[in-house]
C-alpha cells in the first residue's frame, strides 16, 4: 500500500515533468517555424520527388501528430480542428485510418499555409493548457515521443525544401551562403581492441524503440577514421574513373549509377572552375575540406572499396564514437551545410556535418519489441531493406542525437545530408 506521502511525491515528479515537457515542447514548435519562415507560400507547397515533403505538409503532419495522439487521446470529447485534416495529414499509421496518397502531397492547395499556422497555433495553445495540468506517464510518454517527431521533420524541412529548391532553374538560395570551411586535418585511424561491448539505449530515458535494448555484441578489433571522408579525396576516386568502372560496385549500385547518370554527388554539378554544388545558400563552389555528402550507401560502399577499406558496423560506430565530442554544424548554427573538421585530435565529428553511412542493415535488435498500438508503426515496420546511419548532420537538431540514435534510408537515397566514415579491419 502506498504511503500518502509517496503519491504526493510521484505526482510532484510528473508535474515536474510536464512543465519540462512544455517548456521544450513550446521552444521546438518555435524552431520549426523559423525554420519554415524563410520559404514563401509558393516554396512551401512544392513536392520535387514522392520521397520528399511540401513543407506546408510538414508544418501540419507534426501538427496532426499532437492533436490525433496526444489532445484526442487526452480530451476526446474535443472537436479536430478540421475533420479532414486526419485523413490529409496521416503519414502512414494504418491504426488511424486512410490517408491522402504520399505522392500527391505537392497537390494540396487547400487547406492554406496560413491556415495550417492557425491550426498550429490552436494546437500549441491547447496543449499548453493541458501540460499546465500534469498529466499521467503514458500522456507524457506521447508528448516526449512527439517533440522527437517534429525535431526529425524539422530536418526533412530542410533536406526536402533543398531538393526543391535545387530542381528550380533560378537556384534560389534558402539562406546565406555558407562561409569558406577552412581546412581539414589530415585523416588518422583510431583503433579499437574490439571484444565484447554493449550498444543500444539504456531502458531508462527517452530513445525511440528501434534503439532498445541494451545488449551485447562481439566484435573483432577494428580501426575507424578520425573524420569523414572529403569532397577533395572524393574527387579524387572520381579522377579515378570511380563512377565510370563497375568493379567497386555493387550490381545494385552500378545499376543505380548507369540509371541515374551518376557523375558526381547530388548537387554537384560542372561550373567554369570546376565543379560547384547547389546549397540552402545557392550555388557555390565544392570546397575540398569539407565532408562529402549527399552520396547514397552505394556510393559509400563503393568508395570504401575503392579506398581499401569499408564501411563500419553501426556496433563499430557506437563502441568507437560514442563518447565522441559533439563537435559538428547542427541545424541551429543557421550554417545547414557540412564545415571542415575542426578537431585536430582523436574522433572529428561523429556528430553534426554529414550522416555516416554504416554497413549495417536496417533490422531488430536481439529482444526487440515495438511501441504497443499506433506507436509500433513508427519505427518497426520499416525494418526491410534499408541501411543504418549515424551521427546527425548539419541539418539536425542537436539535442536530437545521441550515441544509440539509427537513422535508416534506403541505399539509393542521396537527398539526406549523408557522407562516409571508413573502417578497416586491424
Amino acid at each position: 500500500m502506498d504511503l500518502p506521502g509517496s503519491k504526493t511525491a510521484a505526482r510532484e515528479v510528473r508535474e515536474g515533468r510536464a512543465a519540462a515537457l512544455a517548456r521544450r515542447l513550446a521552444e521546438v514548435r518555435r524552431f520549426t517555424t523559423s525554420l519554415a519562415a524563410p520559404l514563401s507560400a509558393e516554396d512551401a507547397m512544392v513536392q520535387s520527388m514522392p520521397d520528399a515533403s511540401p513543407t506546408k505538409w510538414h508544418l501540419a503532419h507534426t501538427t496532426w501528430f499532437f492533436e490525433e495522439f496526444v489532445l484526442g487521446r487526452a480530451e476526446p470529447a474535443r472537436p479536430p480542428f478540421h475533420p479532414s485534416y486526419r485523413y490529409l495529414f496521416n503519414s502512414y499509421y494504418e491504426a488511424v485510418g486512410p490517408r491522402h496518397p504520399r505522392p500527391r502531397r505537392g497537390v494540396l492547395s487547400r487547406p492554406s499555409l496560413d491556415e495550417v499556422r492557425r491550426w498550429r497555433a490552436a494546437v500549441d495553445e491547447d496543449l499548453a493548457r493541458l501540460l499546465a495540468r500534469g498529466g499521467a506517464d503514458g500522456l507524457l510518454d506521447a508528448v516526449e515521443l512527439g517533440i522527437a517527431h517534429e525535431e526529425q521533420h524539422q530536418e526533412l524541412i530542410l533536406t526536402d525544401a533543398k531538393h526543391a529548391l535545387a530542381e528550380n532553374p533560378l537556384r534560389p538560395a534558402y539562406a546565406a551562403a555558407p562561409p569558406p570551411a577552412g581546412t581539414a586535418p589530415a585523416l588518422a585511424w583510431l583503433s579499437h581492441a574490439g571484444g565484447v561491448v554493449e550498444t543500444g539505449a539504456p531502458a531508462e530515458g527517452f530513445a525511440f524503440d528501434n534503439e532498445r535494448p541494451l545488449h551485447r555484441t562481439l566484435l573483432a578489433p577494428f580501426a575507424l577514421a578520425s573524420r569523414p571522408v572529403t569532397n577533395g579525396e572524393w574527387i579524387a576516386f572520381m579522377e579515378d574513373g570511380g563512377y565510370r568502372r563497375p568493379e567497386p560496385w555493387m550490381s545494385d549500385g552500378w545499376a543505380a549509377v548507369q540509371a541515374g547518370s551518376w557523375e558526381a554527388p547530388l548537387y554537384w554539378e560542372r561550373g567554369g572552375a570546376g565543379w560547384e554544388a547547389f546549397t540552402l545558400g545557392g550555388m557555390v563552389a565544392v570546397d575540398p575540406a569539407e565532408p562529402v555528402c549527399h552520396v547514397s550507401w552505394y556510393e559509400a560502399d563503393a568508395y570504401a572499396r575503392w579506398a581499401g577499406a569499408r564501411l563500419p558496423s553501426e556496433d563499430e560506430w557506437e563502441a568507437a564514437l560514442g563518447d565522441a565530442p559533439r563537435d559538428g554544424t547542427f541545424a541551429e548554427d543557421g550554417r545547414f551545410h557540412p564545415a571542415a573538421a575542426r578537431t585536430r585530435r582523436g574522433p572529428a565529428q561523429a556528430y553534426g556535418d554529414v550522416w555516416e553511412w554504416t554497413g549495417s542493415a536496417y533490422a531488430p535488435y536481439p529482444g526487440f519489441r515495438p511501441l504497443a498500438g499506433a506507436f509500433g508503426e513508427y519505427n518497426a515496420k520499416f525494418m526491410v531493406g534499408q541501411q543504418v546511419l549515424r551521427g546527425g548532420s548539419c541539418a539536425t537538431p542537436r539535442r536530437h542525437v545521441r550515441p544509440s540514435y539509427r537513422n535508416f534510408f534506403p541505399p539509393q537515397a542521396r537527398w539526406q545530408f549523408t557522407g562516409v566514415r571508413l573502417a578497416r579491419d586491424a
